[in-house]
C-alpha cells in the first residue's frame, strides 16, 4: 500500500474512533451545561479530558498499533492533547464569549481543528515508528 493511502486510511480510522472519544467529550459538555449550568468553556475543557483518555486507548491499540512503552507514548500523547485542549478552549472562548454563535456550533468547529492537529502530531511524533 502506498504511503498516502496508508495515511488516509489511518486518518479515517483515527477520525472514526475519535467519534467515540468525541461522544464522551460532548456528553460531558452537554450534561454539565444543560443540567448543572456549568460554564460552556469549562464544561468543554472537562469533557475534552474524558475524550482524550478514550482516544489514547483506542489510537494506541488500533490506529497506530503502537508497541511503544506507555510511559513514552502517553507522555507525548498528553502533550499533544494538552495543546489540543488549549486550542479547543481558545476557540470556545473566542466563539462563545465574542459572538452570538451557539456553543455547540463553536464546539463542532473546534473539534475539526483539533482533530487535524491531533492526527498530524500523533502520527509524526507520539506514535511514530523510528
Amino acid at each position: 500500500m502506498n504511503k498516502h493511502k496508508k495515511t488516509i486510511g489511518q486518518f479515517l480510522l483515527f477520525a472514526g474512533l475519535g467519534v467515540i472519544g468525541t461522544l464522551g467529550h460532548y456528553t460531558i459538555l452537554i450534561v454539565l451545561v444543560q443540567f448543572w449550568t456549568v460554564d460552556p468553556v469549562f464544561a468543554s475543557s472537562f469533557g475534552f479530558v474524558v475524550g482524550a483518555v478514550i482516544n489514547y486507548i483506542l489510537n494506541y491499540q488500533f490506529t497506530f498499533q503502537s508497541d511503544k512503552r506507555h510511559t513514552e507514548a502517553l507522555t507525548k500523547f498528553l502533550i499533544v492533547a494538552t495543546i489540543g485542549a488549549a486550542i479547543n478552549g481558545t476557540i470556545m472562548y473566542i466563539g462563545v464569549e465574542n459572538t452570538n454563535i451557539n456553543y455547540m456550533l463553536v464546539q463542532i468547529f473546534a473539534t475539526c481543528v483539533v482533530l487535524l492537529w491531533n492526527f498530524v502530531l500523533n502520527k509524526l511524533w507520539t506514535f511514530a515508528h523510528h
